[in-house]
C-alpha cells in the first residue's frame, strides 16, 4: 500500500510537470536511433491521400491534453481498484500477518477491517473484538512455541485450532477466517463476471437468472465437470422427478 501511494504520487507529479521532460527524453531517443519524429503541428491526412487540404492539425496543446488524459486514466484505474474500502481490507489483512512476531500488527487497521463486515460484527461484537485483540497480541508475543515461527495467516488459523484458542479468541478467529476467504471470494466474483461475457453474449442475451447461473457453474468449474460422465448426469436428471419417457 505504501508503494501504491508512491505510484499515485509519481503519476500525479508526471501529470502536472512531466510533459516537457518526457518529450525531451523521447526526442533524444529518436535522435539517437535515427527515428523520424512526426511533426505534430502539421496537417495529417488519413490513409495514403495526397490531398493538401482539409487536413487535421495536431497542435502542441492537443498533445499535452492527450498526455494528461492517459495519466488521468491510469490514476483513475488505480483509485477504482484500490479505493478506501479496498485499502482498508488490504491493510487490515496485513496487520493480522504473524510473521516476525506480528511485526505488522495494528489494532486500528484490524478494527477497520472488521467494520467492513457489518453482518458479522455488530457494535457489541466490535467492542468484544477490541478487548480480545488487546489480550491476543500479548499472548501471541509471549513466546509460545506454536506461534513463534508462523509464516502466514493460514498458519495462524491452524495454530489457533491446534491450541484450542478458537473460543478464547472467537472474534479474532472469525476475522482470520474472513481474511483467508476474501482473496478466493474476490477471484471467484471476477471469474464469474469474466465467464458471464462468454455465456450471455449477443446471441443468448435473454437467458433467465437460474439458467445463467447453471451455465456459469458448469463453465467456471469445467475441470470438475469433465470428470463426470454423461450417463451420471442423465441418471441424475432422470431421477429428479417423474418423467413421461426414459432419457
Amino acid at each position: 500500500m505504501e508503494f501504491l501511494k508512491i505510484t499515485k504520487k509519481r503519476l500525479q507529479d508526471m501529470r502536472e510537470t512531466g510533459w516537457e521532460s518526457l518529450l525531451d527524453d523521447v526526442s533524444s531517443f529518436c535522435h539517437m536511433h535515427d527515428i523520424i519524429i512526426p511533426k505534430m503541428d502539421e496537417s495529417y491526412f488519413p490513409g495514403n491521400s495526397k490531398r493538401k487540404s482539409s487536413g487535421i492539425c495536431y497542435s502542441h496543446h492537443l498533445r499535452v491534453d492527450i498526455f494528461y488524459a492517459v495519466i488521468g486514466v491510469q490514476l483513475q484505474e488505480l483509485n477504482d481498484r484500490f479505493g478506501v474500502v479496498s485499502s482498508e481490507l488490504l491493510l487490515g489483512m496485513a496487520s493480522l500477518n504473524p510473521i516476525n512476531s506480528f511485526a505488522n500488527f495494528d489494532k486500528g487497521r484490524i478494527m477497520a477491517l472488521a467494520k467492513c463486515y457489518p453482518n458479522e460484527f455488530d457494535e457489541v461484537q466490535i467492542r468484544d473484538l477490541s478487548y480480545q485483540l488487546d489480550t491476543f497480541i500479548i499472548h501471541m508475543r509471549a513466546g509460545h512455541p506454536k506461534f513463534s515461527n508462523l509464516q502466514g495467516i493460514s498458519d495462524l488459523a491452524k495454530a489457533l485450532v491446534e491450541t484450542n484458542l478458537v473460543e478464547t479468541y472467537l472474534y479474532v478467529y472469525l476475522l482470520v477466517k474472513l481474511t483467508l476467504i476474501l482473496p478466493v471470494a474476490t477471484a471467484t466474483v471476477e471469474r464469474a463476471f469474466s465467464s458471464m461475457k462468454q455465456i450471455k453474449n449477443e446471441e443468448r442475451n435473454n437467458m433467465g437468472d437460474q439458467y445463467l447461473n447453471d451455465c456459469l457453474v458448469c463453465y467456471i468449474e469445467l475441470d470438475v465437470f469433465t470428470n463426470i460422465s454423461n450417463d451420471v448426469i442423465i441418471d441424475r436428471f432422470q431421477n429428479m422427478k417423474a418423467r413421461r419417457g426414459q432419457l
